[in-house]
């Protein structure tokens, strides 16, 4: 608690996208715009908020015993009926679980549940284990609206921005 109240009272100046840095999962995916690409062994996530693409194995592979940590962790994915379900494991600790500063650290268990409930919806559902931080697995969950015939737009950000030095004046 005393971290999501630091990462308040700074007003996000902290968030790893204030400096240029990936959000990650799931924070980048919870609040910009995002498009799935799916061919027959993967799908692929392309996310509009200055993250690497997710590439997520759908081909019956195993997540790594001992991955190294990573912005947007390790992947694999199977169907489950209609639902796509996402298992991610290997993530470094500087990325947040949300825009309001709920941190994750190296031992976060995230699994998520795509599933398109018509053609303009999809229900997102996300379960976080993380026995660092959280004294139990906890999940949300969201709406999201099908944006057809759009572009996932350019973010570009670089380390050294220039009216970076305005968000330190709090």
């Amino acid at each position: 608690m005393a971290l999501v109240r630091e990462h308040a009272r700074t007003q996000g100046k902290d968030s790893p996208t204030s400096h240029c840095l990936p959000g990650g999962v799931p924070f980048s995916s919870l609040i910009a715009p995002f498009k799935m690409i799916q061919t027959p062994f993967e799908i692929v996530m392309l996310l509009e908020d200055n993250n690497p693409p997710r590439q997520i194995y759908v081909d019956g592979r195993l997540l790594p015993k001992d991955p190294e940590p990573s912005w947007m962790g390790y992947w694999s994915g199977n169907w489950d009926g209609e639902t796509l379900v996402v298992d991610t494991i290997g993530f470094q600790e500087r990325s947040w679980i949300d825009s309001v500063g709920h941190p994750r650290s190296e031992s976060i268990h995230i699994i998520e549940r795509f599933h398109r409930r018509d053609f303009g919806h999809m229900d997102l559902e996300v379960t976080f284990n993380d026995p660092v931080y959280y004294t139990r697995a906890f999940t949300v969950k969201a709406g999201l609206r099908l944006l057809p015939d759009m572009d996932v737009l350019e973010s570009i950000c670089a380390e050294g921005e220039k009216d970076r030095v305005h968000l330190d004046k709090n």
